[in-house]
């Protein structure tokens, strides 16, 4: 398996391999483009989003500044709005569904490492240097979601079709459909969207 296939795969991969920087640079030098842009140049920032991302929809918003970490694991469906100052780390992929809202300073995080220290640093038997392991989990929000301000997803998580995530909340594991989350760790407290509301 190439490093790459090992990452989507979400196997400890070597994160300094050729094929990351490149993404990592390519990301970096369109993001300073897109992020120096103003408000009214729309043209040229959809431009600059379909070179960056794996894939976008139409009628996407996505307010400066921005940042990511390849821009290519990122896809996202049509009639989504991501607010400012928010942070992808897509080092696995991060879906996006359609009629998505995004609120600023939201976090998706794919990338993590072993709890363990004995885990997380390993002797490279090749080099003999100690060797930081790392995989990435792919994350998915689902179609009609709403994730408010300050919102951590952490990786592996998938976020049901037309759930609310309340603002400042941490997402550890899966949400599903039709519920409203709230807190640290997020939880749900009720369905919506006419499905039965009795709090959970």
């Amino acid at each position: 398996m190439t490093e790459l296939e090992k990452c989507l795969a979400g196997e400890y991969y070597n994160c300094h391999d050729k094929i990351f920087l490149d993404f990592k640079s390519h990301a970096r030098t369109l993001l300073q483009k897109y992020n120096a842009l103003a408000y009214e140049e729309m043209e040229l920032k959809r431009s600059i989003l379909k070179e960056l991302f794996g894939g976008i929809g139409t009628q996407v918003s996505v307010a400066p500044p921005f940042l990511c970490d390849y821009g290519c694991n990122i896809y996202i469906g049509n009639n989504v709005s991501v607010n400012m100052n928010c942070t992808f780390v897509d080092c696995n992929r991060i879906v996006i569904g359609d009629d998505v809202l995004i609120a600023s300073n939201v976090q998706l995080y794919t990338a993590t490492h072993p709890v363990e220290l004995a885990e997380r640093y390993v002797i490279n038997p090749e080099t003999g240097q100690l060797h930081r392991r790392t995989c990435a989990l792919p994350i998915k929000i689902g179609n009609g979601c709403w994730l408010g301000g300050g919102v951590i997803v952490l990786p592996g998580v998938t976020i049901g079709d037309g759930s609310v995530i309340g603002a400042g909340s941490v997402v550890t594991k899966d949400i599903p459909q039709n519920s409203l989350a709230v807190g640290n760790p997020c939880h749900v407290i009720r369905k919506i969207n006419g499905e039965d509301s009795v709090v959970i």
